[in-house]
């Protein structure tokens, strides 16, 4: 059984956002059974992938934003960069050799529903309609370009 399963209340309807979304889950699933299996070494081998993963997945969001014209892109880039320098500060304390994941998980789980259910949301028909375009856009080239 997982931590923590995916469902439709986590959806904000763009695709590929949405796939992101649960690869984070993912990533705090395998964070999960590695603290259960006492394996510090796995442990810190997923949470970089985690941490990683998130920075990767903001600049893709933050990108995306930018690009659609979202006018609260610049307040939801600051909340982003706020999230990883607290996840930053975990990576740190689990460095040092304290044992934070369920205290991680727990916190990740609460802040990630509420930024997909709220902030996440707000910007789902921005890109909804930059990433339509895009994709008409190289369609529409395949055909007549």
């Amino acid at each position: 059984m997982s931590y923590w399963s995916w469902d439709s209340s986590l959806s904000v309807g763009v695709e590929v956002i949405d796939g992101q979304h649960r690869r984070i889950l993912d990533y705090i699933n395998e964070l999960d059974v590695a603290r259960s299996s006492n394996d510090r070494e796995k442990v810190s081998e997923v949470l970089m992938g985690l941490v990683d993963y998130t920075r990767t997945h903001f600049a893709f969001e933050e990108d995306m934003m930018k690009q659609a014209g979202y006018p609260l892109s610049v307040s939801h880039k600051r909340v982003h960069d706020a999230f990883v320098a607290h996840i930053d500060n975990y990576a740190v304390q689990h460095e040092s050799g304290k044992d934070v994941t369920r205290k991680l998980m727990s916190e990740l789980q609460i802040w990630l529903t509420n930024h997909i259910q709220n902030d996440d949301r707000d910007y789902a028909p921005y890109a909804s309609k930059i990433l339509n375009k895009s994709w008409l856009t190289r369609t529409l080239g395949k055909f007549f370009g």
